[in-house]
């Protein structure tokens, strides 16, 4: 019998927590769902959105520290499309570790000061945290870049026997050694890198496979990603690790070796709204050319918000029924760089039959 709620922690009270957080009360029963759209999944193996229940938030940002979550979430550098309010939730922000999550270009940017490290409180023994509230999953949402920070709070969850959800290029879930870890712990891991509900990434997926499938030869392809929140600062300073997981979602459901460049710009007056600009050019029948040129523009932070909300409910799932490791169904669905690349028709078959316990 699935237990009715899922007890979350958050590891990050940013931009993507924060749109989290308001869709779970925004979709508060079926017909807003069935009227507003937005979900994949309503229920989701006998979960609803109301079932998730945030209980902590870690964070190091002097502003969000102390606050309750239905707080934290509104401070700046915040700055994710408003959902709807959210009611005091009795979740309090606790300190974790600092680490390498607070890079100076973060703290201080184009003249901004983005935040301030909290000097008042002692970082939590986090894992202790997670075990006296009875946490069920973490999620993590930290600033792109935060090695050490990320397999911190990987470390504590497995002590703490949660379920791990990452959301970050950080690669652990596709890390074998990671996966296997977390197997031996006995802890399911969903990851990595959030593949937006409709984003870049999942657009030049299906476009890149349509122009293969239908013989075409494609010669050169890139996407560039520009907004204004912290995560754009992030990806332009110590983005490394997600050109990697954006350059291999698409590279590998395509058969041929083609040349595909990601590029980030932070553009500081765009806010959450990422702007894409994605080219295909390549050849079909006898050598003419063809050449696509794509501009999507998207709230940034809810393109995550519509995938979290089902992948923390499916690690939970995975917990109901006893599974440990890389949870690969889910992973393959809802992020860009998971332990095992599929396309995208097969990834949303495994995720179905992975929610009806096939």
């Amino acid at each position: 019998m699935a237990k009715k709620k899922i007890r979350l922690a958050l590891v990050g009270v940013g931009n993507c927590a924060g749109s989290l957080v308001q869709g779970i009360y925004f979709y508060t029963n079926s017909s807003v769902a069935e009227e507003q759209g937005g979900l994949m999944h309503y229920n989701l193996g006998g979960y609803e959105p109301s079932d998730i229940e945030v209980v902590l938030g870690f964070d190091i940002d002097s502003k969000k520290i102390g606050k309750d979550v239905s707080e934290a979430i509104w401070e700046w550098p915040n700055c994710a499309y408003k959902i709807g309010d959210v009611p005091f939730m009795n979740a309090p922000v606790l300190k974790g570790p600092v680490l390498d999550g607070a890079p100076e270009h973060l703290r201080h940017y184009y003249g901004k000061d983005y935040f301030t490290v909290d000097e008042n409180h002692p970082p939590v023994d986090v894992a202790q945290a997670l075990k006296d509230n009875n946490i069920d999953v973490i999620l993590i949402n930290l600033p792109t870049g935060s090695y050490e920070a990320a397999r911190y709070y990987l470390e504590a969850a497995k002590t703490a026997k949660c379920g791990i959800v990452n959301g970050i290029p950080e690669l652990l879930a596709s890390d074998k050694k990671v996966a296997q870890g977390c197997m031996d712990a006995g802890v399911p891991i969903l990851g990595d890198d959030w593949k937006s509900q409709i984003g870049a990434t999942i657009v030049h997926r299906a476009l890149a496979k349509l122009f293969e499938d239908r013989g075409i030869n494609i010669k050169k392809s890139y996407q560039l990603n520009y907004a204004g929140n912290t995560d754009f600062i992030n990806l332009v300073m110590r983005g490394e690790t997600k050109h990697v997981t954006k350059h291999d979602a698409i590279s590998s459901i395509l058969k041929k070796d083609t040349p595909i460049a990601p590029g980030f710009a932070f553009v500081d007056n765009q806010g959450d709204q990422k702007t894409a600009r994605i080219l295909i050019e390549g050849t079909k029948f006898g050598g003419a050319p063809v050449r696509l040129l794509l501009h999507l523009e998207v709230e940034d932070s809810p393109n995550s918000g519509g995938i979290s909300i089902d992948a923390v409910r499916c690690c939970k799932l995975a917990m109901d029924r006893g599974l440990s490791g890389a949870i690969e169904a889910p992973s393959s669905y809802f992020f860009k760089h998971p332990p095992v690349q599929y396309t995208d028709d097969e990834c949303r078959e495994l995720l179905e039959d992975f929610i009806a316990g096939k």
